[in-house]
């Protein structure tokens, strides 16, 4: 339902992966063939011959600086923005509205339902349950709709469709209740807390 750029992501991760994986394929064969020693150094003394043969030659007029330290200076700044840009797309998606209705009869007005009134009361009424460990309820945007994204933790040994079934019934109470059906995604999880917890007993 949220709006990361996946595709964007993928792609990041692939190339910085490479790179990475380059850089210690060339470090490892470094430290187990010492016979690459010598080809090493040449290579990075040639490469450090060019750059300073570049440098050299874009050097400022009147100045001992080349003008690629501040074309250096300004690409590192525009990455900076394209990172921050970057980051503050992860996870858009939420919204703090569930429904909205406007009416002209009798009199032109709206009425608002913030998401956290159906977040709580779904959340409560899971968190109810002692087969449950955790419950998590968010409003998204999806298909230029607000939705419902449901995530339930059920204790270890519980089964998934007695939770799925008991969620769909709170689900269609709140459709009811609001004359609305938004779309809901139900996710059923495990983890460390719902192995490691232990369960109730009732005596």
């Amino acid at each position: 339902m949220n709006q990361t750029p996946r595709a964007l992501n993928r792609v990041l991760v692939g190339v910085l992966g490479a790179v990475l994986a380059l850089v210690g394929g060339t470090g490892l064969l470094l430290a187990l063939m010492p016979s690459l020693h010598g080809w090493w150094n040449g290579f990075t003394e040639d490469t450090g011959q060019v750059l300073d043969n570049i440098f050299a030659s874009t050097t400022l007029e009147g100045q001992r600086d080349s003008w690629l330290w501040i074309g250096i200076a300004l690409s590192m700044i525009v990455l900076t923005i394209l990172a921050i840009a970057w980051v503050s797309a992860q996870g858009k998606g939420r919204i703090g509205t569930l429904a909205s209705e406007f009416s002209e009869e009798p009199v032109p007005g709206g009425i608002t339902l913030s998401a956290a009134v159906a977040e709580q009361a779904l959340k409560a009424a899971l968190l109810e349950r002692r087969d449950i460990v955790n419950a998590t309820v968010s409003t998204w945007e999806f298909r230029g709709q607000p939705a419902l994204k449901i995530r339930v933790h059920p204790r270890q040994g519980v089964g998934p469709y007695v939770v799925a079934e008991d969620v769909v019934a709170l689900v269609t109470a709140l459709d009811q209740s609001l004359g609305q059906r938004p779309p809901v995604l139900v996710s059923i999880g495990a983890g460390a807390r719902t192995r490691f917890t232990r369960a109730e007993r009732v005596r």
